[in-house]
């Protein structure tokens, strides 16, 4: 099956819970907390999330980019060990950045430059960087993650929300 990526919204009562939870400081204020709303926003980046990050910052995602908006998007802005699997959130402050960010990111000409035998030698997630003949479909795969990840992103700054990743 592999390893896939999710991204959830995350109102800040939800957020506040997985803090608890997880015995990290919460900094939402109570102002916030009470303006929060269920709403369903999802986005499934399957198993592109390694290579995603890897287009936008150079460099495999093991850990967040700290003030990087566009490592962010991907692996979150603060990430929560688990064990069994990765998991990640992105608080609301951060998430009209990654937008930004997201929006200025010029995929088609990154795509130009992209390279099978460059994934390959990072060890990039998934293994499938032996085929030079499916660098078009691979190419296609991730202008379609990154154009859902836009949308999704859009989506949860217009929902004024968290966002939780996990990798698993």
């Amino acid at each position: 099956m592999g390893m896939c990526a999710t991204y959830r919204y995350l109102n800040d009562e939800n957020l506040k819970e997985l803090k608890s939870y997880y015995e990290i400081e919460d900094n939402i204020s109570e102002e916030i907390e009470d303006s929060y709303e269920e709403v369903e926003l999802s986005l499934d980046i399957d198993k592109m999330w390694d290579v995603l990050h890897f287009v936008f910052t150079g460099g495999r995602c093991l850990e967040p980019i700290k003030n990087a908006p566009l490592s962010e998007a991907v692996v979150g802005g603060h990430s929560i060990s688990d064990g069994a699997e990765f998991m990640a959130y992105t608080e609301k402050p951060k998430i009209k950045e990654i937008v930004f960010a997201l929006d200025c990111f010029d995929m088609t000409k990154a795509l130009e430059k992209f390279s099978i035998k460059e994934c390959k030698t990072a060890d990039l997630y998934p293994n499938i960087w032996d085929d030079e003949e499916e660098v078009g479909e691979i190419k296609e795969e991730i202008m379609d993650c990154f154009q859902g990840m836009k949308e999704f992103y859009h989506n949860i700054l217009e929902a004024n929300g968290n966002v939780l990743i996990t990798i698993c």
